[in-house]
């Protein structure tokens, strides 16, 4: 096992000092705290109406959780312009009726989605310590969810799929270039496709300005780059679960991917050569099942207003 940085070793010892105390908090309580996070990102055309962009991700349903069915189903209420699903909705091989019962009330809002590994694959049982020796893998023992079943629930949305694809669509009078990837983390993207689609959505639409948005589950850094490389001047993210287990004053511990530990959730600009995209990461508002428990990083969904830039 990768040693731990002597940091980071200090950190865990403090988490896990309280013992069953700390565990009872971070399982019984952080976990149903969810919260929304809100931010404002000028990056519209100048004149253009706010976009008022939810984002959900790591859902990780089971079918018996109700509270978080609820607390979804409430954000509703918002009103957002549009809805950004980064993935990791399953959670449980029944998980699609709590889908459907959390999400059913944004079928007249525009939307766009990826998968997640676990869009594809059940929760098996982990060491939860493994997860400092670098990203996650999965049992080849896993169940196949039925990830057919959850993409036609989500078309009858009429959200978009984004999976290794691109589409247009306007919003609030603002032409929007989604890009997207099927899941990094078992290598599903397709990157090199996506210069062509973006060429053949722009070649038959010339209407006026846009903006462009990159969507994917899991924040790869060459994922990141290939997206600013392509235009990408927002990008959405989820798959770390904000390091789930975190410490005040230190953050978290591991990302899941390579993505550098202080961007490992919330706003932050991510560059690339001479250019650079805002990225919104999700904190996600599910745990695994077989892990159930979150500390100092509550479960979260964003509501992030694209604004125009200043003239």
């Amino acid at each position: 096992m990768t040693a731990l940085p002597r940091a980071a070793a200090t950190a865990l010892g403090v988490v896990a000092a309280p013992g069953a105390g700390a565990l009872a908090y971070g399982s019984l309580i952080e976990r149903n705290r969810f919260t929304l996070r809100t931010a404002t990102v000028e990056v519209l055309p100048a004149g253009a109406d706010d976009i008022r962009v939810l984002h959900l991700s790591d859902l990780h349903m089971a079918p018996w959780q109700t509270h978080k069915q609820e607390w979804v189903r409430e954000l509703a209420r918002l009103k957002p312009d549009l809805v950004v699903d980064t993935g990791d909705n399953l959670g449980h091989r029944d998980g699609l009726s709590g889908i459907r019962s959390a999400l059913a009330v944004f079928a007249d809002v525009p939307g766009v989605y990826v998968n997640g590994s676990n869009d594809y694959f059940g929760p098996s049982p982990k060491n939860p310590l493994r997860y400092f020796t670098g990203p996650s893998k999965h049992a080849h023992s896993s169940e196949r969810l039925d990830t057919a079943a959850l993409e036609g629930f989500f078309d009858s949305l009429g959200w978009k799929n984004l999976n290794n694809r691109a589409v247009t669509t306007e919003v609030n009078g603002t032409i929007i270039d989604f890009f997207g990837v099927d899941d990094p983390h078992r290598r599903f993207d397709k990157l090199e496709r996506i210069p062509g689609a973006l060429d053949e959505l722009r070649e038959n639409d010339d209407r006026g300005p846009r903006v462009s948005i990159g969507v994917a589950h899991a924040p790869y850094q060459y994922v990141l780059n290939s997206f600013v490389t392509h235009g990408a001047e927002v990008i959405f993210a989820g798959h770390t679960h904000g390091g789930q287990v975190c410490v005040p004053g230190f953050g978290a511990l591991v990302t899941n991917c390579d993505i550098p530990r202080d961007q490992v959730k919330g706003l932050s600009l991510w560059r690339h050569g001479f250019h650079s995209a805002h990225l919104n990461v999700s904190a996600g508002l599910g745990t695994s099942i077989y892990a159930p428990v979150r500390f100092a990083c509550p479960p979260e969904a964003t509501l992030l207003t694209l604004t125009a830039r200043a003239r």
